[in-house]
């Protein structure tokens, strides 16, 4: 068993050295690599959000990322004004007035 693991954990090693071959290849650093990821997950975020009704799951992604951003304090005055402490609180029926507020913030 021990000598799988050890197998293994040489591959994970192999990968990373590649991986961090093509971010030097590109130009780029660790950090920027990073914020193009977040970038893009905000984008596909947004792109969901604007293709489909208003969902539980398309609010809680909007919301996660309004708290990355860091308002939580909004996020949380937001759902205070539903009548809810929590996302699984609000109505069904706000979800597209509470998305649409949330996107605004």
């Amino acid at each position: 068993m021990g000598s799988e693991l050890l197998r293994i954990a040489e591959g994970f090693s192999i990968v990373a050295e590649g991986l961090r071959g093509l971010a030097k290849a590109e130009g780029g650093t660790k950090e920027k690599t990073v914020k193009a990821q977040k970038a893009e997950k905000q984008e596909s975020v947004a792109e969901v959000q604007q293709e489909s009704p208003a969902t539980l799951e398309g609010i809680r992604a909007l919301m996660a990322q309004k708290t990355q951003e860091g308002k939580s304090k909004e996020i949380k005055e937001l759902l205070q004004k539903y009548g809810a402490a929590k996302l699984s609180a609000v109505k069904p029926e706000d979800y597209p007035a509470l998305m649409q507020e949330a996107q605004v913030l």
